[in-house]
């Protein structure tokens, strides 16, 4: 009986164990949504387009980091997405996600109300049913690369993380 037990024990420890894969998400880049005066006049503005690139850098290390989730390279369907507004464009985010194999598709969009005053909005979609999981949004004082970047870290961490998105 002993050797029974023993046999069993030794081969239960020796059999791979499997953890819960995290799920894979395309995250795109961030859009904007300028409402301002300022940006009524005189257009979009080269500072704020290279802090909607590095919010979006920032959301993938920092998600990725998590361990909740593998990040996708997104560099297949950059482009595209860069062409459309995937704010509305009737789910072209989630059919790209699954062009790259994600599981989940991630946007981001900034809405620039006035140089003081910007929210950051980010969206989570199931790529099978195209449905909302997650969403999360804080606003932020200031047009300016600190306040962009504590602005996307509290999104993540005290929103996006603080959930049980991505838990096995």
């Amino acid at each position: 009986m002993r050797a029974v037990f023993a046999f069993a024990v030794l081969m239960m420890a020796c059999m791979p164990t499997y953890a819960a894969v995290p799920p894979k998400l395309a995250v795109f880049d961030f859009e904007m949504i300028d409402t301002s005066l300022e940006g009524q006049m005189n257009g979009p503005r080269t500072d704020e387009h290279e802090r909607l690139l590095r919010a979006g850098d920032q959301l993938r290390k920092e998600l990725g980091e998590s361990g909740k989730f593998r990040i996708l390279d997104i560099a297949p369907v950059n482009a595209a997405a860069h062409q459309s507004n995937l704010r509305a464009c009737g789910g072209c985010d989630v059919k790209l996600a699954k062009q790259i194999g994600a599981d989940l598709a991630v946007t981001g969009v900034v809405q620039k109300v006035s140089n003081l005053i910007l929210n950051v909005n980010v969206y989570i979609r199931d790529t099978v049913t195209g449905r909302l999981v997650a969403g999360a949004s804080v606003d932020m004082r200031g047009n300016t690369d600190e306040s962009w970047s504590r602005a996307v870290h509290y999104l993540v961490q005290e929103r996006l993380l603080a959930t049980n998105l991505g838990a096995p």
